[in-house]
């Protein structure tokens, strides 16, 4: 697999001009053919986040270039991808194209299943592999063992993510706090809300947020031979070492001072964005995702964004990929859909609409909160800080961290029993691949 290391390519690559490539979609195979034809497509991006608003145009530019074929999209729970792909795609419901979650445990699982298309040819005819140079190209490409890096390309990535700390001003102001740059200060601006009465952080244990906290806090004591062992198998990881132990023991300390809600524990993502969105906590930890949907939706107060304080690295990547099922009836207009949302036109509403675009013209980013979000990217990549997820070094292994980081939050097991049980798949699917 490309070294972890090669994530820092992204800094070049976000806001590249997309001269070098792309625009396929203007002599498309399906425009010769006067027969009417469908094109099933499957999302889960919020339609008023950055990602929704540009894939909504791209539905129209789609259709508008090919006036004999509808759309017929369908919006999907990430949770309920996640869990149902595999069967999904192994059945005559499968979508001509869907977006999917990256890695080795999700994408590379599908691939190493067959039920994947190979993009590899696609990729060169279409310019994708000159949009997506160096680390962009690693959640795109996987191995005969699914392990992402190299081999076949069998999805394509059109933005950039990361994980980051959401704070509300107004409650900063009121409680004069101010915005950390230390570890130390952090935990000392959660201590003042919390004496306040307010929990400082919005999060919810039942889906993937929790989880990310727990990798984060393991990532300020982590460094890159750490993260290549556990996320690219080049080493062995130790699960009670430094690095995950103190991720559970501080995640733990966090709930018994109040800086996590105990009853965060059953909340999903969405309980968590809207609550932060009504401006009842100060501060969240997630991901870029949310960026255009609070530049939408919050009016009530001012809000701004900061990397996590005390770490180089933090959970981050390429976007999730345009995958194209290998029962796709349509795997024509497929590629033509994905040609189209690296069009510069529409890699330009991305990055306006508070996205973090591959392929836009610098130029065209007018808007001062996507100017900031992507300017706060470019420093994380710099420092080669993209560290991905922690779900994706083995299959089911998102379900495995979602229920040990409940028993965190529930306090029904210690530190230790918690750090056995998501340590026991991971070696388990080593064995399997052969490491």
């Amino acid at each position: 697999m490309v070294k972890s290391r090669a994530a820092a390519v992204l800094a070049a690559a976000v806001l590249v001009l997309s001269a070098c490539g792309s625009g396929g979609s203007e002599t498309p195979a399906a425009q010769n053919s006067s027969q009417p034809r469908t094109l099933k497509l499957w999302h889960y991006e919020a339609a008023d986040g950055a990602m929704g608003k540009a894939w909504a145009e791209a539905i129209k530019k789609f259709e508008a270039s090919h006036p004999n074929v509808t759309v017929k999209f369908e919006a999907k729970g990430f949770e309920n991808i996640q869990k149902t792909a595999s069967m999904v795609l192994n059945s005559d419901e499968a979508p001509d194209i869907m977006e999917y979650n990256k890695g080795n445990a999700t994408a590379g699982l599908l691939s190493k299943q067959g039920l994947l298309t190979d993009l590899s040819e696609e990729a060169t005819k279409r310019g994708w592999d000159k949009l997506l140079p160096g680390g962009l190209q690693t959640t795109a490409k996987y191995d005969d063992r699914g392990v992402m890096g190299s081999g076949k390309w069998y999805g394509v990535p059109n933005y950039g993510e990361f994980v980051m700390v959401y704070y509300n001003k107004d409650l900063f102001d009121k409680y004069k706090v101010q915005v950390p740059t230390t570890f130390e200060q952090f935990t000392a601006a959660m201590d003042t809300f919390v004496k306040a009465g307010v929990t400082p952080l919005a999060t919810a244990g039942a889906e993937y947020p929790a989880q990310q906290i727990f990798y984060q806090l393991a990532l300020t004591k982590a460094q890159k031979p750490w993260l290549d062992a556990f996320q690219s198998y080049k080493g062995k990881v130790d699960f009670h070492g430094p690095e995950f132990t103190y991720g559970a023991d501080t995640f733990t300390d966090w709930v018994k001072k109040g800086y996590i809600a105990k009853n965060s524990s059953g909340l999903k993502a969405e309980d968590m964005g809207v609550a932060f969105i009504n401006g009842k906590f100060p501060m969240m930890i997630s991901g870029s995702w949310w960026y255009g949907r609070f530049a939408s939706e919050i009016k009530k107060f001012e809000w701004d964004h900061f990397l996590f304080p005390g770490a180089t690295m933090a959970p981050g990547s390429s976007g999730n990929l345009w995958v194209v099922p290998e029962k796709s009836e349509n795997k024509d207009l497929a590629y033509d859909f994905i040609d189209i949302t690296m069009s510069k036109d529409i890699q330009n509403l991305l990055g306006n609409s508070g996205g973090v675009p591959v392929a836009a013209d610098p130029a065209a980013i007018t808007d001062a909160k996507s100017k900031e979000l992507i300017e706060t990217f470019n420093k994380l990549t710099s420092q080669d800080g993209l560290a991905f997820y922690p779900d994706w070094p083995a299959p089911g292994y998102y379900d495995v961290l979602v229920a040990g980081v409940q028993e965190l939050i529930n306090g029904s097991k210690s530190s230790a029993a918690v750090l056995d049980e998501i340590a026991k798949p991971y070696e388990d699917n080593l064995a399997d691949i052969g490491n």
